[in-house]
């Protein structure tokens, strides 16, 4: 069952937060806004969602932060896993 906290963003077992029924992961929408400087209307119109559903991913982020680090964190230990396993079965 998904933990829904705004009725925007939920997070279901073993998963990230997400935007409800859509799973835009709140990761991709903050990266997208914070650190690659997109305007949250552009990412809105990028994602096929409101502006507002942008803001509150952007709020849940910024009043979550050892959550977001978390999720962070097991996604680039996933990538290294991935990588490591491709290095060893002879793929570049």
């Amino acid at each position: 069952m998904a933990e829904t906290t705004d009725g925007v963003i939920e997070r279901e077992l073993l998963d990230e937060p997400h935007v409800a029924g859509r799973r835009v992961p709140v990761r991709a929408l903050y990266t997208a806004v914070e650190e690659s400087g997109a305007s949250p209307s552009a990412v809105a119109a990028q994602f096929d969602i409101e502006p507002a559903t942008v803001h509150r991913a952007l709020a849940y982020a910024h009043d979550n932060p050892g959550e977001m680090a978390s999720v962070r964190a097991e996604r680039e230990a996933a990538f290294e896993e991935f990588r490591e396993e491709r290095a060893a079965n002879g793929a570049d």
